[in-house]
């Protein structure tokens, strides 16, 4: 497994499971990482150190969490060697790495999303934000970390943004070059799908809350918790997202001479029973990640290795009909400035409470075996219930148990469907 994250925690928690893995390694892992595998101290973008890494040891399956390694093409090394990793290539990873290649591909196959227009220029782009008005949405075109689209709803702010992304570089390469494109109205929503480069399976729909601060304010982050089923996914939604939106970008994919494989993530804009694409993302989603681990009932090693054999047709997907929810406990002072090494007590207790289960990101354990804080997002408390209410209750008695004083987190977690 490659990443620290809680995304990867639960991964490996979930191939841990698996008959089929007799043993597991985690470059980098984090503390609660540790207790699955053995862990492999190569950073995430040593994509040559970690090829040499799985050589040597014989390794038979890779499984990449984050982007940046697919980006770098880690997936195309591994191969190059006959080691087998699930998710897709360096050319496949464009929809990712380029937001700009995404909108192209969408416009190309006619797939539904929102208008848009691509700029190298500030000065441009700038004009153009004052002829289309507010409010109007603006995208770094490269990573940042799921912090690189600002929803503007004044000119100050839109113009501001601009500056921002191209001339004091805050995301740096990223922003280059800017997407800005008109605003959506409507539901978001997380839908993934497993793919072979020629089949799609769905998975399951997730709902995110992006900013950090309740009712959904401040700061745009990485994710500060997740649920899942989302009411507002229907069948009959899930079949217009699939033939309309994933199954036509396989296809063109495929048609541009870059067969997709792996997880495909997509971003929607749901409006009237109507789906829009909002963005692409080459792996599963975190928090999101956690709260599909959590429902899955099928072994994943199977599914993933189908995905990357091309045998996903014979493949059936089996779902818990238990709702599951996540609460992200952060550092203080995320998605900003934020201390690290702060010391977090609670954990193994709250590990206790049924149905729950901590997935570990920004942590370590200091000299006397504490866990400690390091990073933004640290810890992934996840939830199982009969309801997404229940399965709430069960994440915020879980919480109530951590003592962490550097921490905080939403209260809110899944409001959207509640009472629905």
């Amino acid at each position: 497994m490659i990443g620290s994250g809680g995304r990867e925690h639960s991964l490996c928690w979930a191939i841990n499971r698996s008959p089929l893995c007799q043993k597991l390694f985690c470059a980098p892992g984090n503390a609660g990482i540790a207790e699955l595998a053995i862990i492999v101290p190569i950073n995430i973008e040593e994509v040559d150190a970690l090829v040499i890494f799985a050589q040597i040891n014989v390794i038979d399956f890779v499984v990449i969490g984050p982007e940046k390694p697919l980006v770098l093409g880690l997936v195309d090394k591994l191969e190059a060697v006959g080691i087998k990793a699930f998710g897709p290539n360096i050319s496949a990873a464009l929809l990712e790495k380029s937001k700009g290649f995404m909108k192209n591909i969408l416009n190309k196959y006619k797939i539904p999303t929102a208008a848009y227009r691509i700029f190298n220029n500030a000065e441009v782009a700038k004009e153009f934000i004052r002829t289309k008005g507010v409010p109007i949405v603006i995208k770094a075109d490269g990573l940042t970390g799921g912090k690189g689209v600002v929803v503007a709803t004044n000119l100050d702010e839109a113009i501001t943004s601009v500056d921002n992304m191209m001339y004091e570089k805050k995301f740096g390469i990223a922003g280059n070059k800017l997407v800005i494109e008109e605003f959506l109205t409507g539901e978001e929503v997380s839908f993934f799908a497993i793919v072979d480069g020629i089949t799609a399976l769905p998975l399951i729909a997730v709902q995110d809350h992006k900013r950090v601060g309740d009712g959904d304010t401040g700061s745009n982050t990485g994710g500060m918790g997740a649920y899942s089923p989302v009411p507002l996914i229907t069948p009959e939604i899930i079949n217009k997202i699939m033939k309309r939106c994933i199954l036509p970008t396989i296809n063109g994919m495929a048609i541009s001479g870059r067969p997709y494989r792996g997880v495909l993530f997509a971003g929607l804009m749901i409006d009237k029973g109507n789906p829009k694409i909002l963005e692409y993302n080459v792996r599963f989603g975190d928090p999101e990640c956690q709260v599909i681990i959590s429902r899955l009932t099928s072994d994943i090693v199977p599914l993933m290795l189908s995905s990357i054999n091309g045998k996903l047709t014979e493949q059936k997907i089996e779902w818990s009909q238990n709702s599951a929810l996540v609460v992200v406990m952060a550092s203080k002072g995320y998605p900003g400035n934020y201390s690290k090494n702060t010391v977090i007590d609670g954990i193994n207790d709250a590990n206790q409470v049924s149905g729950v289960k901590i997935f570990h990101a920004g942590t370590d354990r200091n000299s006397i075996g504490q866990f400690i804080a390091t990073g933004g997002r640290v810890l992934n408390v996840t939830a199982i219930g009969f309801n997404v209410e229940d399965a709430r209750e069960r994440a915020y008695r879980a919480i109530d148990m951590i003592h962490w004083s550097d921490g905080f987190y939403r209260n809110d977690i899944g409001w959207q469907a509640i009472g629905k």
